[in-house]
């Protein structure tokens, strides 16, 4: 439950902190789901807008006003998340996630869901692994960052062998894109992202656990809902309110599919960052061009990654 309430309350943040006019992540539900075979969850769905975050090479074929569709089935210790585009039919992005407490030692927990592919494995370290230089924040840092609340922090080399609470959060990640002549690099560009996007979200949950770390799964929910609202209206949105929380579940009959989202409390106030920003220079990083891959090679990776309120698991040596 501590890695839960940390990782709704880093999602929301996260999502308020980069998003900007006309940029950024709109939430469009999120509501209470119940599977039949899942049981009770949460699921959510968001639009990304991320024109100006993207390669010069993407730049040039899609449309300026650009979005991804993120749809996500939270049962909560299993996850399920899809990312698709419809001006990119052939575009999709599958993560299944599951949460262990180990140091990221099961080798074979996803083997029932991919037994005949071909995989790649690669362990996260949230202290150790490098993430892009504009995205760095020595407060951030895990190297450097102390929890008064819970003592954990100032991680070194070995961590993941001697700290205590830790936890696993394994990534199974699919990426398709079916277009001839792009595929490999999309499909290499996305992983790459996907990978960042796990890095630095983890090491800000890490750093961030003081302001989390006393939430209840209501406060934390209610957060969720006043900074989804508050991040809809930096990116210039304006849907229906958000609704969430303790609604009755709605029955398996009404949707199928998996079930994942932070649901959101009930507060009035939002928390002091929320506040939009006047006069903010518009941000102009884009995501790096990567080395091209064999093209033979599979597009399926499998990221075992991200220790709970401790910290992830550290890259995998020879």
């Amino acid at each position: 439950m501590e890695y839960k309430i940390g990782q709704l309350y880093m999602i929301s943040k996260h999502s308020h902190e980069q998003s900007d006019r006309g940029e950024g992540v709109e939430v469009v539900q999120n509501e209470p789901f119940e599977d039949p075979h899942h049981g009770n969850g949460q699921f959510t769905e968001k639009r990304v807008y991320l024109n100006s975050k993207l390669p010069g090479w993407a730049r040039a074929v899609v449309p300026k006003i650009f979005y991804v569709t993120e749809k996500a089935w939270n049962y909560y210790p299993y996850t399920i998340t899809e990312y698709t585009c419809s001006f990119l039919p052939k575009f999709s992005i599958h993560i299944e996630t599951k949460y262990e407490d180990n140091k990221g030692s099961n080798d074979s927990i996803f083997d029932n869901e991919a037994k005949d592919v071909e995989r790649e494995v690669c362990f996260i370290d949230i202290a150790c692994d490098e993430i892009p230089e504009r995205y760095y924040k020595e407060s951030e840092d895990p190297k450097h960052f102390k929890s008064e609340k819970t003592g954990r922090g100032q991680l070194r080399e070995g961590w993941r062998d001697s700290h205590q609470p830790i936890m696993c959060s394994y990534k199974l990640v699919t990426v398709k894109f079916e277009v001839w002549g792009l595929q490999t690099r999309v499909e290499q560009f996305v992983h790459k992202v996907v990978r960042d996007i796990l890095l630095i979200g983890h090491r800000q949950a890490f750093a961030w656990v003081d302001e989390w770390y006393d939430m209840t799964m209501d406060e934390v929910r209610e957060f969720e809902r006043a900074t989804q609202e508050a991040t809809n209206k930096k990116i210039g949105i304006f849907p229906p309110a958000i609704s969430i929380s303790s609604i009755p579940l709605l029955p398996s009959s009404v949707r199928s599919a998996p079930s994942s989202a932070p649901s959101t409390p009930l507060s009035t106030d939002a928390p002091e960052f929320l506040s939009v920003p006047k006069d903010r220079p518009r941000k102009k990083s884009a995501p790096e061009t990567l080395t091209l891959p064999d093209l033979e090679k599979k597009a399926t990776l499998n990221l075992p990654g991200m220790h709970s309120s401790d910290k992830p698991c550290r890259p995998k040596s020879e």
